[in-house]
């Protein structure tokens, strides 16, 4: 088991690094480490199917996580993208691959309505994982992605009660189902008493999460033992998704059910920090099981038709998809990513296959065949969003969705580029003080948080002169460049200076380095993010060491002066790595020089009485 252990995780210390590098992502690392480990290319490990099953907790953890992430309003709000386009989008797909079975295929209805309601899911685990490391979970695409597969998470549930409603024995023999082999406890008794349970399961998941959770959180907390409340954690997600898999319900669903109860609890962010190492070791071993199940002996003897039957997979699922979102109205880049991010088989799918194979609706041949494409389906998911993502960053296709300029608010006095924590900050000032503002940013995340507050903030890239223009710049007193890239920084500060020179630029640096490019451009208003709060931070740490608060400020006020003077100074130096290296330690050597000379005199003048004081200090 150890030997085991060490296999999983050297393949993906050794491959997600790699592809992390390569621009892969971490998700398509793990996949191909499960390749090259698994039992069709170097062979180190076999049959992934009980591996599968515990990392298939990963996905559980997961959704706890997401959970957390939503407080019940906010989760009150998706209901409609839920419902609506999740539900479509689930009897849609199943329907269109029903019909590509019965009708091309030509295999039984009860076969092809299997196969099309496993396909109609998308995976979870794959889909939240590259959305999240790419930065579109808060995208409108991303948004409707989580919806969607919330709906299907929760569809499984009726999926798995209808599978055996489609058991017939006409496939190979009678019917060998085997209810407790997925532990169901409930399985024997009348439908409506399974629903009559397993409805009182869920109430009593989330009464006890509203009402019982915190008590015990606390009483965990005063041990004060951090491995004590991971402990509990990792039990309390455990339990639900066990408890839910015993009545035959997802534990996925049950855990986030948990999660959004959780969402409002003083113990959120510890919950979210204790599990999530383990969601993601699992979620990685799970990819990693995927990427090893890949039947590569069948791949190579019916290659063109699993190509065929992928490639149906990918573009039907994705047709379907951009047709949803057209029809929910989202902007055109948006619904790209949303038919792209969900055009995949998901983990679900082989919950599914195993089940359909005990009840003999699938051959099994038809089995790994499904397998086979799910899985491939998946590998390619990761692919799909890294063309998409290339295919975004093309100029003619990043800006599409920015506000046109004729709907930008001109100023006379003041635009901001970018409007995050450093932007906010001059703005509420600025605006405090009566001067009209005209707002400019690129996240469509921050700009739909700004506009809940009635914000009035223009979605665009300020690097863009016809934007600036309409916001003002020909007329504005003052550009404040606010954004936190410091490539685009200089953009922006070079083309105002060229083409809008009566403009007066103030510039967030984000350090040193990025301070002395500024100042290349002539760019003289600008501050480095974090030096005051550092310096602020560093008079308050000097008071706590017992130093006097005005001796305190009087060493943060020389060693600011002193910096100031040093950043000019160095700046002509720089490029020249030699030169610099020399003064910087010489500016080093000064400052404590300069600040012992300081703190003599000020001894001195503290000490000093009658004719000994300096001038400044005698009395008339």
């Amino acid at each position: 088991m150890l030997e085991m252990a060490v296999i999983y995780l050297a393949a993906a210390i050794v491959a997600v690094p790699i592809a992390k590098r390569l621009g892969l992502g971490s998700v398509l690392g793990y996949l191909l480490a499960g390749i090259l480990i698994g039992p069709f290319v170097l062979a180190m490990v076999g049959d992934q199917t009980d591996v599968m099953h515990f990392a298939e907790f990963g996905v559980v953890m997961m959704l706890f996580l997401v959970g957390l992430e939503l407080q019940p309003s906010r989760l009150w709000k998706l209901r409609h993208s839920i419902i609506g386009l999740g539900g479509l989008q689930v009897c849609l797909t199943a329907l269109l691959f029903f019909a590509i079975c019965a009708y091309i295929f030509t295999l039984p209805w009860q076969t092809s309505l299997a196969i099309g309601l496993m396909l109609a899911l998308s995976s979870t685990a794959i889909v939240l994982q590259t959305l999240d490391e790419k930065g579109w979970t808060q995208q409108e695409a991303g948004q409707n992605a989580f919806s969607v597969l919330l709906f299907q998470d929760i569809a499984v549930i009726p999926i798995l009660a209808l599978l055996p409603l489609l058991a017939f024995s006409e496939l190979g023999g009678s019917v060998a189902v085997d209810t407790g082999e997925h532990g169901n406890l409930i399985a024997h008794f009348p439908v409506f008493a399974q629903v009559l349970i397993s409805l009182l399961v869920i109430a009593s998941i989330i009464l006890a999460g509203k009402y019982i959770s915190a008590p015990l959180f606390r009483y965990i907390a005063e041990t004060r033992l951090r491995e004590i409340f991971t402990l509990f954690a990792l039990f309390l997600v455990i339990s639900i998704a066990v408890i839910m898999q015993k009545i035959g319900l997802s534990p996925a669903l049950g855990t986030f059910l948990a999660g959004v109860v959780l969402a409002e609890s003083e113990f959120r962010h510890e919950l979210e920090v204790d599990i999530e190492p383990f969601k993601g070791l699992l979620l990685g071993l799970f990819f990693i099981t995927v990427g090893a199940s890949i039947d590569f002996p069948l791949l190579l003897s019916e290659f063109s038709t699993v190509l065929f039957l992928v490639t149906i997979l990918i573009v039907g699922k994705a047709l379907i998809l951009y047709m949803l979102a057209w029809l929910f109205k989202l902007k055109k880049q948006q619904k790209l990513l949303f038919a792209l991010a969900l055009a995949q088989g998901g983990e679900f799918a082989f919950v599914l296959l195993s089940l359909t194979s005990s009840l003999q609706i699938l051959t099994a041949e038809q089995v790994k065949l499904t397998t086979l494409v799910v899985a491939i389906s998946m590998l390619l998911a990761p692919l799909l969003l890294m063309i998409y993502e290339k295919y975004l960053s093309s100029d003619n296709q990043a800006v599409q969705d920015f506000d046109s300029p004729e709907e930008m608010e001109p100023t006379q006095n003041v635009i901001i580029a970018g409007y995050g924590r450093f932007g906010q900050i001059i703005g509420r000032l600025l605006s405090a003080q009566g001067f009209h503002l005209s707002i400019l940013d690129h996240s469509p995340s921050q700009i739909d948080m700004l506009r809940r507050f009635d914000n009035k903030v223009f979605y665009g890239d300020a690097g863009r002169l016809d934007l600036l223009e309409a916001a003002g710049a020909s007329q504005a007193q003052l550009l404040v460049i606010a954004i936190d890239d410091p490539d685009k920084i200089l953009e922006i500060a070079s083309s105002v200076k060229k083409y809008y020179p009566q403009l007066q630029i103030v510039a967030r640096a984000i350090d040193r380095r990025h301070a002395y490019e500024l100042m290349a451009l002539g760019i003289k208003a600008f501050k480095r993010e974090t030096f005051d709060s550092a310096l602020n931070l560093g008079v308050e740490a000097l008071t706590l060491l017992g130093v006097k608060a005005e001796v305190a400020q009087r060493a943060g006020d020389v060693f600011a002066a002193h910096d100031h003077e040093s950043l000019y100074e160095l700046a002509k130096l720089w490029g020249d790595d030699h030169s610099y290296g020399i003064a910087v330690k010489q500016r080093t050597e000064d400052l404590k020089q300069v600040l012992t000379n300081d703190k003599a005199e000020q001894d001195k003048l503290n000490t000093c009485v009658g004719d000994d004081c300096p001038d400044s200090l005698s009395s008339d």
